[in-house]
């Protein structure tokens, strides 16, 4: 077992009583899950409305959608302007959301990011110490895997000979809107593919986030707000 796992198994335990509605427990009161001041974490609250990323320490990018072509749909369209859904996390305003139905092929995907900069380039995130945001799902599948392409797994980073296998984790999204908080550290590639396998995410290069979907013939209803960095120095 894992040193992060020892922790989030005691503090499962510990701080239940502690803990706010809908939020999971665990890995926010680790130092790296630690919440950053605002005017430093925050990636993107979706509360003006619009597709671009809050420009905060030298990130602002663009959320877009992206699929297979192998049958997957996927709303806002792949290519056109991503656009925030009315009714975010916590009463707030907006959240961005996407939602389609995954293909029934072998290799099938759909799902939603941001970039940190524009045009497309490696961020310097080493000050920080993870990711964290709440999430919900509407009708259908809520298994979601959160992606971190790095400059061994982005294909922009052009050192993959078998690109795409980002490091992340593997999520359950319900119904009800919670903040998942996953530290660096904790993020890992898959198994069986890929290449190369480096030790741990490069933080010093990192493209943006993920959200991806890939269950077959599955219908999709993503919701995410609040998303941030954690773990400042």
């Amino acid at each position: 077992m894992s040193q992060w796992s020892i922790v989030f198994a005691l503090c499962f335990v510990a701080c239940i009583p502690k803990k706010k509605p809908g939020e999971s427990p665990g890995m926010g009161n680790v130092a790296e899950g630690k919440a950053c001041p605002p005017d430093n974490g925050l990636i993107d609250d979706a509360e003006d409305g619009n597709n671009g990323a809050k420009a905060i320490k030298g990130r602002g990018g663009y959320w877009y959608t992206f699929a297979d072509d192998a049958g997957s749909t996927i709303e806002p369209t792949k290519g056109g302007t991503f656009m925030m859904a009315s009714g975010g996390a916590n009463g707030s305003q907006f959240a961005a959301r996407f939602k389609g139905k995954v293909g029934g092929g072998k290799i099938v995907y759909a799902g939603a990011g941001v970039n940190f900069t524009e045009p497309r380039g490696p961020y310097d995130a080493s000050q920080y110490g993870g990711i964290s945001f709440w999430a919900k799902r509407g009708a259908g599948t809520g298994n979601v895997r959160l992606k971190v392409p790095d400059i061994n797994t982005s294909d922009s980073g052009k050192i993959c000979t078998e690109c795409f296998n980002d490091f992340g984790a593997d999520l359950q999204f319900t119904e009800k809107w919670t903040k998942y908080v996953v530290p660096f550290s904790e993020m890992k590639q898959l198994a069986g593919w890929g290449s190369p396998h480096p030790p741990a995410i490069d933080r010093t290069k990192i493209y943006g986030v993920q959200f991806q979907v890939n269950s077959p013939n599955q219908d999709y209803d993503i919701w995410v707000d609040q998303l941030e960095f954690t773990g400042c120095k």
